[in-house]
């Protein structure tokens, strides 16, 4: 131990996010910026599941489908899609709408989301879904895509698979996207810094950080 090195400060920030969502991609990315850029600090990331589609069907609707019902057609989510990705440029995010061909439901990725924290792999289980998803076209809703993207990060496939057969922790995905519209969360991504300083949206890593300022003189 170093005597002479300051201790680090030690934040909790609660990311409350969609798998299907690119803004949260895009906004998980910035505040992985923010945190590069702040060493002086110690964050421990914990992931809210939210459902922006709580009412898709299992098995996911085809995006064309998918883009009229939400956007009353294709050529204005062509247009807000195409702004997307060049700002995930910057990110290094490399959006790629025309590989996807189905709206999956998020429910399963959020499950497995949280079965790979248990198992002290959930930011990476976060990346590679996000990257799956929007940079391959990957159906979310699809056990053995799924199962694909958990052996990617170091995941044993037959537990996965069993994990997801069962359909444990659905309530709890469930539970915590009730919690997050009780908060007055109805967009993501939002980021609650040390529970109580709440920002909404993509949020450039130097807002992040002006945040977390904020919750350091008040910790």
């Amino acid at each position: 131990m170093n005597l002479l090195v300051p201790p680090r400060a030690r934040l909790q920030v609660e990311v409350v996010f969609d798998l299907v969502c690119p803004w949260c991609y895009l906004g998980t990315r910035r505040l992985r910026r923010a945190l590069r850029a702040r060493p002086d600090i110690l964050v421990d990331i914990v992931w809210r599941p939210f459902l922006l589609n709580p009412d898709i069907p299992s098995a996911g609707l085809p995006r064309q489908e998918f883009l009229t019902r939400k956007f009353g057609g294709e050529e204005r989510a062509r247009r807000l899609h195409a702004t997307i990705a060049e700002l995930g440029l910057a990110e290094g995010v490399p959006f790629r709408f025309d590989h996807i061909r189905r709206m999956p439901s998020s429910l399963d990725a959020h499950r497995l989301v949280r079965f790979a924290v248990r198992e002290g792999l959930g930011d990476a289980m976060v990346d590679a879904l996000f990257h799956g998803h929007f940079a391959e076209g990957a159906d979310l809703g699809h056990l053995e895509t799924l199962t694909k993207l958990a052996t990617r990060v170091g995941l044993e496939s037959m537990s996965v698979i069993r994990f997801l057969e069962s359909g444990a922790d659905s309530d709890a995905v469930h539970a915590e996207n009730l919690r997050a519209h009780r908060l007055g969360i109805n967009g993501v991504p939002c980021f609650v810094v040390a529970g109580r300083h709440a920002i909404a949206g993509a949020q450039e890593p130097e807002v992040l950080e002006r945040l977390l300022d904020v919750a350091l003189v008040e910790a």
